[in-house]
């Protein structure tokens, strides 16, 4: 699943491979921007934030988001694709590399220097250099909420998803339903930025230190399957900040009070 470590790995590959590079094909294959050509101009970088890709040629900025199936895959020149064409949304080319873009959401092209119109309102992002922990937990904090909705309301702290909250909130021992201005927020997100710091240079994301898959997750997708702490159940519920954003979530209910 696509969550900050993710898209940050997919944007570091994608800017090792076109970084400095002149592209020689630009097509996306989405109505709002299919007219859009920066054929000839030059990629200057591509980095993540939060979960958002920007990738930044010429003048522009080409946003996309991987929402819960896209993928940006690197070939080089001519290299058979290893998916249908049917599925592609976005193809950036240069004489080295060529990069293809599966399944993206919310492709836009917009000049770089409005930026701030597509990330502008995104809460810190531990895998940032300007990562300011003081202020995500501020913001955490003062959301009336729930801790697990206010840990992925990306407005908060970006970058977390919905496997990295039920994981995190069970390494500290917090209900899932525990008000988000009754948690040590600070001492959350730190656990949080370690955690995705740590698996942005993996492989295999884990979170009980353990690569296989299967032995990877603490709660995350191991609903009604015995706790590897206590042995209880695990249990599973849902919430969101409305009904059309809800999401699973898992907990032990005798580790986490």
């Amino acid at each position: 699943m696509p969550e900050g470590d993710t898209v940050y790995q997919a944007a570091h590959r994608l800017d090792a491979a076109l970084r400095e590079q002149q592209v020689t094909r630009f097509d996306l294959r989405v109505p709002q921007a299919a007219t859009v050509d920066l054929t000839g101009e030059t990629v200057h970088d591509v980095v993540a934030r939060g979960k958002h890709i920007l990738m930044r040629i010429g003048e522009f900025t080409v946003h996309s988001h991987l929402r819960m199936d896209g993928a940006w895959f690197v070939y080089r020149p001519g290299e058979k694709w290893r998916h249908p064409a049917f599925k592609v949304r976005a193809i950036v080319s240069t004489t080295t590399a060529e990069a293809v873009g599966v399944d993206l959401h919310d492709i836009e092209v917009v000049p770089t220097r409005d930026e701030h119109r597509i990330v502008g309102h995104l809460g810190p992002d531990p895998l940032s250099e300007q990562w300011d922990a003081a202020e995500a937990a501020r913001r955490v904090h003062a959301d009336a909420r729930s801790i697990h909705v206010a840990l992925l309301d990306q407005r908060n702290v970006s970058g977390f998803g919905n496997e990295y909250a039920a994981e995190l909130l069970f390494l500290r021992g917090i209900l899932p339903q525990t008000p988000a201005s009754d948690v040590d927020a600070a001492a959350l997100l730190d656990l949080g930025a370690r955690t995705i710091r740590a698996n942005r240079d993996r492989i295999v994301r884990t979170f009980t230190g353990v690569a296989r898959r299967g032995q990877d997750t603490w709660v995350y997708g191991r609903a009604q399957r015995p706790c590897r702490r206590c042995g209880t159940l695990i249990l599973t519920g849902s919430q969101g900040a409305d009904p059309t954003r809800e999401r699973v979530t898992f907990w032990c209910p005798r580790c986490q009070r």
